[in-house]
């Protein structure tokens, strides 16, 4: 190590997985820079302004068991402004019930594992008797799964769910609400591995891994602005609107990042970006099959904002079944939203029949839907419907997509990959992005020769 200038670090990438690689590598030392081609920073999980409102492009939650982005939240003075429920506590209603509207909860108790949920399971509407008793067998079976064995990988989570007994309605009550929101997938189009990996952590790990977080304030005040102010207290150069053109060795065997007019020199470097960007900036032999990455594939999701007059529903949120609609946020303190009107987010994942529909089309379906579901909507007036599309929102977790994601390392010395994208264990979650910022800097770290505890085990 040069006694004379700290060793350097380029992280290509400003989302969630970049912010952590920069933290964890300038704590540990290194001169870092970020660069990120958006004018902010946050990925996909970011905020914007519309007329008076400040508004997320999308729901994002995450659960207890989330520990990685529990300590991002903790990491950049964030976590009293994104809080965890007190206990598992979820509506879900059911508007195709042949005696009409049926509401129903999935919640918690303070018993040990799997008895947490039994009380909430042998009340849940939604499933005929023999259904509710099908799906206990399913747990203690899925419990038994090791979502690390690559032969779960090859098998789609509905054909193992049917195998267990599972009904078509119990996998949609039950197994795809949840399914669905996590995954970005129905069970037919879900990995088993990954679905287990879901249900085991959230459900059957510790009573209260499932409780669910969201943030009470805009996202890019946690992941631009918080952010920011951690990465500045930590010494990084953050470099917005600025993309990467060019990796290359140097001929002294570092690396040189090309950043619009500017290039740099680095020890190293940690891309963060997108499997097709990443494929696009790789130099050869940096991967034994580097167009595997390409066969990683991207799942929409497609977010309606609509804001009445008055207030229409009184929970945080809730789930839907016989509906199109899935899960349904009041976002009005969060957008800066005043007076008696209320601004309702539907959270509509895997919504790949959907994502290229006019407004005009998704406002004349979803409005009426919430009329059913929610009937102070009915007579209400909209001040304002729009829609978020993000059309490559998560990569695809598709059985067999285990072996395409790449580990953080590289075949080239000081050459790393961070994103949800890759081997986190994880689906595309704001929990996987972080995990795969930590798996980047500790592959960097431990090639430097630097001394360093995985934050995770700090915390432990």
């Amino acid at each position: 190590m040069s006694g004379t200038r700290p060793q350097r670090a380029v992280v290509v990438g400003g989302g969630l997985a970049g912010i952590t690689a920069a933290l964890e590598l300038a704590d540990a030392g290194l001169s870092v820079t970020l660069a990120e081609g958006r004018p902010r920073l946050g990925g996909l999980a970011f905020s914007f302004r519309r007329g008076n409102l400040t508004v997320d492009n999308g729901q994002h939650v995450y659960l207890r068991c989330c520990t990685a982005y529990s300590w991002f939240l903790d990491r950049v003075g964030g976590s009293e402004l994104a809080p965890v429920q007190a206990t598992l506590d979820v509506p879900v209603l059911d508007v195709a019930h042949p005696g009409g509207p049926r509401l129903g909860r999935l919640r918690r108790d303070a018993l040990p594992v799997p008895l947490h949920l039994a009380r909430s399971l042998a009340t849940y509407p939604h499933l005929s008797l023999a259904e509710r008793a099908s799906v206990g067998r399913a747990a203690l079976a899925l419990r038994k799964l090791d979502p690390a064995d690559p032969a779960l990988d090859d098998v789609d989570f509905a054909t193992w769910l049917r195998r267990h007994g599972q009904s078509e309605r119990t996998i949609e009550a039950l197994w795809d609400l949840v399914g669905v929101a996590t995954l970005n997938a129905t069970a037919p189009h879900a990995s088993l591995g990954l679905a287990a990996m879901v249900f085991k952590t959230g459900l059957l790990s510790e009573a209260g891994a499932a409780d669910i977080g969201w943030a009470r304030v805009p996202l890019g005040d946690l992941h631009d602005t918080l952010a920011r102010k951690a990465l500045d207290a930590a010494g990084v150069r953050v470099s917005t609107r600025t993309k990467a053109e060019a990796i290359s060795r140097t001929g002294h065997g570092s690396w040189q990042v090309t950043l619009g007019g500017e290039t740099l020199d680095a020890e190293v470097v940690v891309l963060a970006v997108p499997q097709k960007e990443a494929h696009g900036l790789l130099p050869d032999g940096a991967l034994d099959e580097p167009d595997r990455l390409l066969g990683i594939g991207t799942a929409p999701i497609l977010n309606v904002h609509v804001v009445y007059d008055r207030k229409v529903l009184k929970q945080p949120f809730f789930a839907a079944l016989g509906s199109p609609v899935q899960w349904v946020f009041d976002r009005t303190d969060s957008s800066g939203l005043t007076g008696a009107g209320q601004y309702l987010a539907l959270s509509q994942s895997d919504a790949g029949d959907e994502i290229e529909l006019p407004v005009a089309e998704l406002r004349a379906r979803y409005l009426p839907e919430l009329e059913k579901l929610l009937p102070a909507a009915r007579g209400a007036g909209i001040l304002d419907f729009f829609v978020t599309r993000e059309r490559t929102a998560t990569f695809a977790p598709t059985p067999g997509v285990g072996r395409l994601r790449p580990s953080a390392r590289t075949r080239e010395d000081g050459l790393y990959l961070a994103g949800a994208w890759t081997a986190t264990g994880w689906p595309a979650t704001m929990e996987g992005a972080v995990r795969s910022g930590f798996s980047a800097a500790g592959a960097a770290l431990a090639a430097l020769g630097r001394p360093h505890v995985h934050p995770l085990q700090e915390a432990a």
